[in-house]
């Protein structure tokens, strides 16, 4: 008789439930709902940019548009990166020894975590995260430690998630190999100022840490130009920091800067000696990226680069990109607001959190779990922890009841004790076309009746 086939999986593999947008992903659909939980554009890209990929495709023969390319990045690209960055970090970087074109940020992100993190290393998160950070570091056999920002009661802004920097500095110790810092800040909306960037680089200085800046989101911000109607912030990119281009790797997406999440292709970028050893996983690893892709990217961005410098209001990064954002913010703002949510003014991206605890005409979750487990004993019992925070339960009653999909926030924070300590508030994505916004009002407005 032979024996059953149970293969274990590797240990670092962790828990292996669907992830948060696996779930509301089908959730929207299944529900026929509003999808403003996943993070993209659901509108038309941007026509110049299509436009150079469709030429590209149209000239089969041109084999640096439709071969193997070079493995690190395509000649074109990378050289056209190290232009913008040299200009926007103000040093000088490398097109061949400090760029490496990933699949996506997510790949810079893990490449970075594996190259550098050995087993039992620390790395510092500020919480609320992105939900790849933690299960990337452990995979490389890293020890995520957790660094909570607070929002003050009352607040009303993403620039008021504050940083205890004590705390920060308190949880540093011999085992620390790296910190992450992600600007401007998903989900929260916040935009680093150069003080809190500043601090952070003095501890980096300090304790000798690797920083991994996760910047995807570095053009949805206005930082130039006093235009009515926009963001007046400013982006400080980590690296530009003085002394902190050699302790810095610098991850970049063209899917965020131009809207086309579809293509996937991200960039690590940093000096040779922090670098080289990412460049040493991905050869063995992806090998390359996509080449036509990379190649329209690349005439993009050198399209772009003199109109963002001298022709700024002509420029889709410098003003174009940036007045399209912060008008459907204050759309999606006032919609909120008329439902009966407490809006957490974002300073830039496309992510907006919002309190749901003033509404009134939905289940008290907490509330009718506690009943139903009183319910099945007459005998007192000690009050059980609801597994499922209250926001995940109340983002799926709204996909499901009221068919307009949303993250809740605790997605964001990794032990149960912050979950349940954070369950007020739900991430909604605002860079949606007018017709699904539209769609989201009507849905918001029945909901406050």
């Amino acid at each position: 008789m032979s024996t059953p086939f149970n293969p274990v999986p590797a240990e670092r593999v962790g828990d292996q439930s669907a992830s948060i947008w696996t779930e509301f992903a089908a959730l929207a659909v299944e529900n026929k709902a509003v999808n403003l939980g996943q993070g993209f554009p659901d509108g038309s890209a941007p026509k110049f940019v299509t436009d150079i990929l469709k030429k590209i495709s149209e000239k089969p023969e041109m084999v640096d548009g439709h071969q193997y390319t070079r493995g690190y990045g395509h000649p074109k690209l990378v050289e056209t990166l190290a232009k913008w960055y040299s200009y926007l970090y103000e040093v000088a970087v490398n097109a061949s020894d400090d760029i490496l074109i990933t699949v996506g940020a997510y790949h810079a992100l893990y490449y970075a975590f594996l190259a550098w993190i050995n087993e039992g290393d620390e790395v510092i998160i500020i919480e609320p995260a992105f939900d790849c950070y933690g299960p990337q570091i452990k995979f490389a056999g890293g020890v995520p430690v957790l660094v909570l920002m607070k929002l003050p009661e009352g607040a009303d802004r993403a620039c008021d998630f504050q940083i205890d920097f004590l705390e920060l500095e308190a949880k540093i110790n011999t085992k620390t190999k790296m910190i992450v810092i992600n600007n401007p800040h998903n989900p929260t909306g916040k935009l680093f100022s150069y003080s809190e960037l500043q601090r952070i680089a003095n501890l980096a200085k300090k304790y000798k840490l690797i920083v991994v800046a996760d910047e995807v989101y570095e053009f949805h911000v206005e930082n130039t130009f006093n235009v009515q109607g926009v963001w007046k912030m400013e982006m400080v990119r980590f690296a530009s920091l003085p002394g902190m281009y050699e302790r810095t790797i610098s991850i970049g997406s063209a899917g965020k800067i131009f809207s086309v999440t579809g293509w996937k292709l991200g960039w690590a970028i940093a000096p040779k000696k922090l670098l080289a050893p990412l460049k040493a996983i991905h050869q063995n690893c992806a090998s390359s990226c996509s080449t036509p892709t990379q190649l329209a990217v690349a005439e993009a961005l050198e399209y772009e680069f003199p109109k963002y410098l001298f022709r700024p209001f002509k420029s889709y990064l410098a003003y174009k990109l940036p007045k399209e954002i912060c008008k459907k913010c204050r759309k999606m703002s006032e919609m909120l607001k008329k439902a009966d949510f407490t809006p957490i003014w974002p300073d830039a991206g496309f992510f907006m959190l919002a309190d749901y605890s003033k509404i009134k005409n939905f289940p008290n979750f907490k509330e009718s779990i506690q009943e139903e487990s009183e319910a099945e004993s007459d005998e007192p019992e000690p009050q059980v922890e609801v597994e499922d925070p209250a926001d995940l339960m109340f983002a799926r009653w709204l996909c499901r009841e009221k068919k307009i999909a949303v993250i809740p926030l605790t997605a964001f924070y990794s032990t149960n004790e912050d979950k349940h300590a954070n369950d007020k508030m739900i991430r909604v994505c605002f860079f949606k076309k007018d017709e699904t916004l539209n769609k989201a009002m009507k849905v918001l407005d029945k909901l406050s009746q």
